[in-house]
């Protein structure tokens, strides 16, 4: 529900604030007041399109702001928009900065505006669906309804893609052999291309290697002046300063390890020399197995991994396609079970929306005849469609039907639909028939309520102003009205006034005490000229109507 609203420099509005309440409010005021601008206001809250010609003259923006009561989360919510001399605006919601379409998916579940241009709801024939489904109780068989459509959906989408493997079945089973053959004949091992890339770094430098091996091997052991020859000189210099001094011949001992390190030196590098003594076809090997690992890399991925991926992924699709027969007999039996569970489930649908739809028919018909429309009828058409198992894919989620409120306002006129026939105050008391017998789930949404009592009087008016005035137990309800009927069956009354000052036209907005109702609903009922009979007429209708909601 809304609790604030401020309006700055929207047409004749420089600057208003209204504060409302839950339960009924009444708008009234001469005709031209305003009062459509404050409706207007709110259209733009709920993302409707703003133009440069709403700014007030002088003024270089327009604002309109509110907060609003969101029951399900228990907090407040602050919607702005701005509209600019250039046309364009922002869009605020909790303060957030947002695009103005979403707006309208958010006030969508914040505010349903009736009047003559605002019958979005009875508009759209997906909102006849739905509620005929609520009146029907028919939510949780919908839900179900709904899954088995998704999943057949689905099935139908997988046995279209087995087919569709299918029909190229010979010519992609070739081409993956050939791919698989031509990974798995490679033998590639992880980290192999490494490995060659050494490999051929080495062969590249390789007798640049064996005159490094040969100076070592020279310096080690096979030159005349080895480290080994000149180690054995040595132990045999100090075995005979032994005999001099056994101290000496200890030192000579110590020398042993040096020596076995020496040998092992060697031999490692005599090994290594002989490891590189290859034939001249080596290197020529290295670069074919280099070249093909490139090819593949260049065919299926940047890396040993992604080739050993891509094998992977092909095998399993050559498999799926080896047994495509029977996966696609298998899809084929999942569909007709998941047909006919779903042909069962519409079929119940269809049976309990039409049962539904004469009980809302004599229902909806008992209603707008007490709001004026006597001799209208009303029906709801319930056009189905046979699924076919052809078109698992058509299958919908709010079964096979197609919903729509019909109606002839006038005897000997035949039913046509109420969207295109019906004038604004017809589908305005319509809209307030369904509300009122509406088993929606919904409450603390603000109802507002424009043209409603337009054409009718009297009798018909006090029905009216009852049905808002209990549609207003669950909703906030705000009407903006001509009749005194109506008016004092609200338990909150706005008067909206025009005013000139310095030749400039200003709307104005006060909320009425007891005695400033009497007054008001005195000049509806006799006009400007206010009679002590209408003033007690007045008092005595909003003292009678002024009870507990």
């Amino acid at each position: 529900m809304i609790k604030f609203l401020r309006i700055r420099n929207l047409a004749t509005i420089e600057d208003l604030e209204l504060d409302l309440e839950e339960g009924f409010s009444i708008l009234t005021g001469e005709t031209g007041a305003g009062k459509s601008i404050i409706i207007d206001s709110i259209r733009l809250l709920l993302g409707e399109k703003g133009s440069a010609d709403l700014i007030r003259t002088g003024k270089s923006e327009a604002v309109v702001e509110a907060v609003f009561l969101v029951e399900e989360a228990d907090n407040t919510l602050f919607i702005q928009r701005q509209i600019t001399e250039q046309g364009t605006g922002k869009a605020y919601l909790g303060g957030v900065l947002v695009p103005v379409k979403k707006l309208k998916d958010s006030g969508a579940g914040l505010v349903d505006i009736y009047g003559q241009h605002d019958h979005v709801f009875l508009l759209n024939l997906d909102n006849h669906l739905d509620y005929l489904d609520s009146f029907a109780g028919a939510l949780p068989l919908r839900e179900e309804t709904g899954r088995l459509a998704q999943q057949l959906r689905q099935k139908h989408k997988e046995k279209k893609e087995i087919e569709s493997l299918q029909r190229d079945l010979a010519q992609r089973l070739d081409f993956l052999e050939y791919q698989i053959k031509e990974i798995e004949a490679a033998d590639l091992r992880p980290g192999e291309e490494d490995e060659l890339r050494q490999q051929r770094h080495i062969l590249k430098h390789a007798e640049k290697i064996a005159g490094l091996l040969d100076g070592a091997l020279d310096i080690a052991s096979q030159g005349e002046d080895s480290l080994q020859s000149l180690l054995a000189k040595l132990r045999t210099l100090l075995k005979d300063l032994s005999d001099f001094d056994p101290a000496l011949g200890e030192m000579g001992s110590s020398l042993e390890a040096a020596d076995i390190t020496l040998r092992e030196v060697a031999n490692q590098l005599l090994k290594y020399k002989e490891k590189q003594a290859v034939s001249p076809e080596s290197m020529e090997k290295v670069e074919e197995r280099l070249d093909l690992v490139e090819r593949l890399k260049r065919k299926y991925g940047q890396n040993l991994t992604d080739i050993q991926g891509h094998f992977l992924r092909i095998k399993e699709e050559r498999d799926r396609l080896l047994h495509g027969e029977e996966q696609l007999t298998k899809v084929k039996a999942e569909i007709e079970k998941l047909f006919q569970e779903y042909s069962s489930k519409s079929g119940q649908l269809s049976d309990k929306r039409r049962r539904a739809a004469r009980e809302l028919e004599n229902q909806v018909e008992k209603e707008i005849a007490q709001l004026g429309m006597k001799k209208a009828k009303f029906e709801v058409q319930v056009l189905t469609s046979a699924p076919d198992p052809e078109q698992a894919d058509k299958a919908r989620d709010t079964g096979q039907d197609e919903v729509e409120f019909l109606i002839s306002p006038n005897p000997g006129e035949l039913v046509r639909p109420l969207r295109k026939i019906a004038s604004g105050g017809e589908l305005s008391r319509v809209m307030l028939a369904l509300k009122s017998i509406g088993r929606e789930q919904e409450r603390f949404k603000t109802l507002i309520f424009d043209e409603i009592d337009s054409g009718i009087g009297g009798k018909t008016a006090e029905f009216i102003a009852q049905k808002l005035k209990d549609l207003a137990r669950r909703h906030q309800v705000i009407c903006i009205t001509h009749l005194p009927q109506i008016a004092s069956h609200a338990r909150h009354h706005f008067r909206i006034d025009k005013k000139m000052e310095k030749n400039r036209t200003f709307t104005t907005v006060q909320k009425l005490g007891f005695e400033d109702r009497v007054e008001e609903i005195a000049r509806l009922i006799s006009g400007s000229r206010l009679t002590e009979a209408a003033l007690q007429n007045a008092r005595e209708m909003l003292t009678h109507n002024l009870g507990p909601g």
